[in-house]
């Protein structure tokens, strides 16, 4: 239950800032360093218990890696994602009331290929800086994770808007940034690009880093 909870507080802040930053707070730098600032503490917080996934792409990324309980699989995705809807929900009715929000219109086509590569690179990060025996005890696998996120929040979050996260698709979708309609691109793109990167680390890795 403890690895459950870190992962729904983990992915409730990162939410949290996504939507505080993204709705009425400007445009600029500002969001995408907090949101990796964000997803950085949080790791480097709850990555002793739970594995700090906050992510169902990072989890069935983990899963086919061979690191994460098949049993857990389901709850976490379930913490993160419900993690995700409070947090929406708690930015929209309390923290943002009253601010209008028009949904992002992303072209399909460079949107799908945008959260395709930058899923595809955090969880190619996390599974090396968190995964591998080569940085085993590392120190700085919470900022290698959350600079990938503010990187790709910089480069393509005004293509898809940036998710590079089931469960923050879901909190968008929720906070009216996102339209609903839109959600099968997140998922799509982002569980595709899990798949891929777990079966990219397996073969680059040689088998006395994967075990």
């Amino acid at each position: 239950m403890n690895k459950y909870l870190v992962e729904f507080i983990g992915t409730f802040f990162l939410v949290l800032t996504i939507g505080c930053t993204g709705i009425g707070a400007g445009s600029g730098v500002i969001a995408p360093l907090a949101i990796g600032a964000a997803l950085m503490v949080m790791v480097f917080a709850g990555g002793h218990i739970s594995g700090a996934h906050y992510n169902p792409a990072v989890t069935l990324g983990v899963l086919i890696r061979g690191k994460v309980n098949a049993s857990d699989v389901v709850p976490y995705m379930i913490a993160q994602v419900v993690a995700a809807i409070v947090a929406g929900l708690v930015v929209t009715k309390f923290l943002r009331t009253g601010v209008l929000v028009g949904p992002i219109a992303p072209k399909i086509g460079p949107a799908l290929l945008a959260e395709f590569l930058f899923t595809f690179a955090l969880v190619y990060v996390v599974l090396n800086v968190a995964t591998a025996k080569g940085t085993s005890g590392n120190s700085f696998y919470g900022l290698a994770i959350g600079m990938t996120v503010m990187t790709g929040a910089f480069a393509v979050g005004d293509i898809s808007g940036g998710a590079f996260n089931p469960a923050v698709a879901v909190g968008i979708s929720v906070m009216g940034i996102s339209s609903w309609a839109n959600i099968w691109l997140y998922l799509l793109a982002d569980f595709a690009a899990a798949i891929v990167a777990a079966v990219v680390f397996n073969t680059v890795n040689p088998a006395s880093q994967t075990t």
